[in-house]
């Protein structure tokens, strides 16, 4: 009999006790997966039986478990069953709300951390309305004592759920499973419009999650490819007079190209998203030639007019943007959606390529007179 020398079978046993275990080897067979043309912080995979596993970017697994299916044996511990139909849900984030309201499934949703005043979806406040959905308190201190009595069966927070870590182990602790929603993750807007296929696949509205996607990419498609040649500034002032402006590698930026503008300050960190500080005298000697300046409405006040604009900073009379009267600003609802960012990047392409001031068809944009 041939024998190994010791080191050998030593390196052969570490190498199989790292060796990860997958959901094919343990209990299901793979048999597909969802088809992404951007998104890269989640995947699914569809397996024998009706099941789809979803795997997060932060390493999250669940693994949807069809009606009337068994939950199958062996499973890896990390997985989290999520037992279909999904119902009575707790949704914190408002643009997965948005998503959900587009497939036509918001009645799935009994519970959300925005109060009613915060909204600007009408379907939500309908609902909120009618009773149908409940503010249950910040995300910061939701009300757990509801929850627990009346406990969803699964919950969706943003990003910012990180902040607030005792939240995410009192959930833990009472029993009710969350994801968190990596979206703002995604470098491309058409990424972050892509997760609504996953909230099709866990709310059994997979086709409705395509093609209102299709729909989406088709308006940007319709947009020319070649750049318009016009400079935007993108940019808020807080109440405390800080200047942030988009960086160059920013969600907002992509949209801007597609929709064939030139951010005007492309060196301003490419290689990351957000927004960045920056000085004001600093800006105005990057952007103060910008052809146009979009303001984010939702961010540090709300000047309502060029007067109450212009005494935010006395340094922004003097932009080009300002002096031929091209400053816009993005509408209060612009960062609580995310299944119409087609439509937000045609306003933009509207913008660039409209010199017609009679024309107003705008949804996410409108121009400060």
């Amino acid at each position: 009999m041939k024998r190994f020398p010791a080191v050998l079978i030593l390196v052969v046993a570490l190498i199989l006790t790292c060796l990860p275990v997958t959901a094919e080897t343990a209990a299901l067979t793979i048999t597909g997966s969802l088809e992404l043309e951007y998104a890269d912080q989640f995947s699914v995979d569809f397996c024998e039986g009706g099941y789809s596993l979803i795997t997060i970017s932060d390493g999250a697994r669940f693994l949807t478990i069809p009606e009337g299916a068994q939950i199958p044996e062996g499973l890896p511990e990390d997985i989290v069953t999520l037992q279909l139909p999904l119902d009575n849900l707790l949704i914190s984030s408002t643009p997965t709300v948005s998503l959900i309201n587009a497939l036509g499934a918001l009645d799935a949703v009994a519970t959300t951390t925005q109060e009613y005043d915060g909204w600007y979806i009408d379907e939500v406040k309908a609902a909120m309305d009618a009773g149908k959905l409940t503010y249950i308190g910040s995300y910061k201190a939701p009300d757990f004592e509801t929850l627990t009595a009346n406990k969803p069966p699964f919950a969706v927070f943003s990003t910012m759920l990180d902040s607030v870590p005792e939240v995410a182990e009192k959930l833990k602790e009472i029993g009710i499973p969350y994801m968190r929603d990596c979206s703002t993750y995604e470098s491309h807007p058409l990424a972050r419009m892509e997760w609504i296929k996953l909230y099709g696949v866990l709310l059994g509205k997979e086709a409705e999650a395509q093609a209102h996607y299709d729909a989406q990419k088709a308006l940007i498609e319709a947009i020319p490819e070649e750049s318009t040649g016009k400079t935007v500034a993108m940019f808020y002032i807080t109440s405390k007079g800080d200047l942030y402006t988009r960086r160059a590698g920013d969600y907002m930026v992509k949209m801007l190209e597609l929709a064939g503008g030139e951010y005007v300050l492309p060196e301003l960190s490419p290689e990351k998203s957000g927004t960045q500080k920056i000085e004001a005298e600093e800006f105005y000697i990057g952007a103060g030639e910008a052809d146009y300046i979009v303001y984010i409405w939702s961010m540090g006040g709300k000047p309502a007019t060029m007067e109450e604009f212009l005494a935010r900073s006395p340094i922004l009379a003097d932009f080009k943007a300002v002096k031929e009267g091209n400053v816009w600003f993005t509408t209060p609802d612009y960062f609580q959606i995310s299944d119409t960012l087609g439509a937000m990047i045609l306003d933009f392409n509207k913008m660039l390529t409209n010199d017609d001031p009679a024309v107003t068809e705008f949804t996410y944009l409108f121009k400060l007179s």
